[in-house]
């Protein structure tokens, strides 16, 4: 049972989406939050709550709730999160910034998925697939006659990135270099040991590993600055 808002035992957590998505959709629409509790038939204590902490809300109150906002159930909970990004407007003033190479490399190593660009005889493929860093090395594992193999020897990119919908924001890292498979067998146990997890496609033939040293490491990010703005 969670504890009323405003109790001193109520966990104070980062905002989750739904959260977040009501706090946007109420600050787009110029809304207190006595002004969303009046459609919604609740109380602005409740509404902050939803806001600020993890409420599980129930679905009568999520359709109240979306109709006070103006928008839909599914939008609120992220029922859209198959949609591919990029369908939230551009925020009336962006904050666009080059990152430094050190927060390239951080935000690198938060992340477990990337994106692979390699040529292959049919041409470019961009191919997504997990990760781990090595110090300054990228590496994944694939298996011998995979696509993503191709990248043995030769110069490709990589691309990480987090798109934020909602925010209207996002940043993208881009490393370029040369890609070797790893075949000394400490080598590969000790990126056997790193690896957060197996590869998300599955299979056990996924036992080739490959390395990428980027020789070039760039990335920018977008913020909104006035996150309740659009044109």
């Amino acid at each position: 049972m969670q504890p009323p808002a405003g109790s001193p035992s109520a966990p104070l957590l980062p905002h989750g989406d739904l959260g977040r998505r009501v706090a946007h959709r109420r600050e787009e629409l110029g809304l207190s939050l006595a002004d969303v509790a009046r459609r919604a038939g609740s109380a602005p204590e409740y509404i902050q709550y939803v806001e600020q902490r993890s409420a599980m809300p129930g679905p009568g109150f999520l359709l109240r709730l979306a109709d006070a906002l103006e928008t839909t159930v599914e939008e609120l909970t992220g029922g859209l999160a198959d949609v591919p990004p990029g369908r939230g407007q551009a925020a009336r003033h962006p904050q666009f910034t080059e990152l430094s190479r050190e927060e390239c490399w951080a935000l690198i190593s938060a992340y477990g998925v990337g994106r692979l660009a390699v040529t292959t005889p049919d041409g470019p493929a961009v191919l997504p697939l997990n990760y781990c860093v090595d110090d300054e090395n990228i590496a994944f594992r694939t298996a011998p006659d995979s696509v993503p193999a191709a990248a043995d020897g030769h110069e490709v990119a990589f691309e990480v990135d987090h798109i934020d919908d909602v925010m209207s924001e996002g940043w993208s890292v881009l490393a370029v270099g040369a890609a070797h498979a790893v075949t000394a067998p400490d080598a590969v146990r000790h990126l056997n040991e790193l690896a957060h997890s197996a590869p998300w496609a599955g299979g056990g033939s996924r036992t080739l590993w490959l390395t990428l040293t980027p020789r070039r490491v760039t990335g920018r990010r977008i913020v909104a600055e006035d996150r309740g703005q659009r044109p």
